[in-house]
């Protein structure tokens, strides 16, 4: 039987216990019997040589490419894993800081539980930092949940049956495939491809067709208002469909500001070797699943969930090359802290999954 100190569990009696969707692009904290209460840019922003903590989530996210040379402005976490210990432990910190101090009369000592979604590739010294990080924030105990399982909980499949659940997550730093039955992962991907690849192939296909030089806040901005993975039908005229922005950017030939207008039909050609190497991977693990499972999974379809999933057409595309049903989660930004959220609020539930428990 695992000892717990008696003052963790007198303040855990008062914390607010959490779930957390740590992605690479943005941070998504649950508490129980509050829903979602924080969605914050995963950037911190701190002073290069005193390593300072200066600013967290979107203040911080504002001064990306606009700081001065003394301030360093960081994503802690890379394709899904840790990548600044120090950087990821201050974020949790503040935000499990900025949970208890919402709202409360008196002053709280935060010594929650919490629930993180991980991608499932990670490996044990990854799982491990996780943890780690957490319990260095101010929990006191800390739950590690596969992204994958948590998307589907969060987007209401039904994971403890019998029956198959194709799910893809489509986050900042990774894609996460997964077939789900019985309350366990039968086959997944982790696939280091995702919404940070794509933003990096619009500031290459700018950089190559117009010599201009793009940030990636602004490559962020025009994958998220026109890109597209698919775009209009056969029936539909060329162009009926057509959407454009205006980005500004570097000209690498003058070195002068310059402004170019980019179509929706560009960022699909920008973004496609991209989509083609995640479609790659949903086909490959269709392939390989049990054929027990296929039945279903032809039956229910693939869900989509993750910003990934809100690209243009990539649903269509999707089903148009694993010939069956594709269909976006409700809400997909909040699929994976939703999963994390449900399990705290029903402890059953977290009996009927594998989670893994943090030191």
């Amino acid at each position: 039987m695992k000892f717990i100190n008696p003052i963790d569990r007198l303040l855990g009696m008062f914390s607010h216990d959490i779930g957390i969707d740590l992605g690479t692009a943005n941070t998504l904290v649950y508490v129980k019997g509050k829903g979602i209460v924080i969605r914050e840019p995963s950037v911190v922003a701190r002073h290069k040589k005193s390593k300072e903590i200066l600013a967290i989530g979107a203040s911080a996210k504002k001064m990306t490419g606009r700081a001065p040379s003394m301030i360093d402005v960081i994503r802690p976490l890379r394709d899904g894993v840790i990548a600044d210990f120090d950087a990821t432990a201050a974020m949790l910190s503040y935000y499990i800081k900025k949970v208890h101090e919402s709202g409360n009369t008196f002053p709280q000592i935060p010594r929650p539980r919490v629930i993180i979604g991980i991608p499932s590739g990670v490996t044990e010294v990854e799982r491990r930092a996780v943890a780690e990080a957490a319990l260095d924030a101010g929990a006191r105990e800390a739950n590690l949940i596969e992204e994958p399982m948590a998307a589907a909980i969060g987007a209401k499949l039904p994971i403890s049956g019998p029956e198959g659940n194709f799910i893809v997550d489509i986050g900042g730093g990774t894609s996460e495939i997964a077939v789900i039955s019985l309350g366990g992962i039968v086959l997944g991907r982790s696939v280091r491809v995702a919404g940070d690849e794509m933003d990096e192939a619009i500031i290459n296909y700018v950089r190559l067709k117009y010599s201009l030089l793009l940030g990636q806040p602004t490559a962020e901005a025009v994958k998220i208002g026109i890109g597209a993975a698919e775009i209009g039908n056969k029936d539909q005229k060329p162009g009926s469909d057509q959407k454009f922005t205006v980005v500004r950017g570097r000209d690498l030939e003058t070195g002068l500001p310059k402004s170019i207008k980019l179509t929706n039909e560009e960022i699909q050609e920008a973004l496609s070797p991209i989509v083609q190497e995640i479609i790659g991977n949903i086909v490959d693990t269709l392939e390989e699943m049990p054929p027990e499972l296929t039945g279903d999974i032809m039956e229910r379809g693939i869900v989509l969930a993750g910003g990934g999933s809100l690209i243009s057409g990539i649903d269509k595309a999707i089903s148009d090359a694993a010939k069956m049903p594709v269909w976006i989660a409700e809400d997909p930004l909040t699929c994976v802290v939703r999963g994390c959220g449900m399990c705290l609020e029903d402890n059953g539930l977290l009996k009927k999954i594998r989670v893994t428990k943090g030191l």
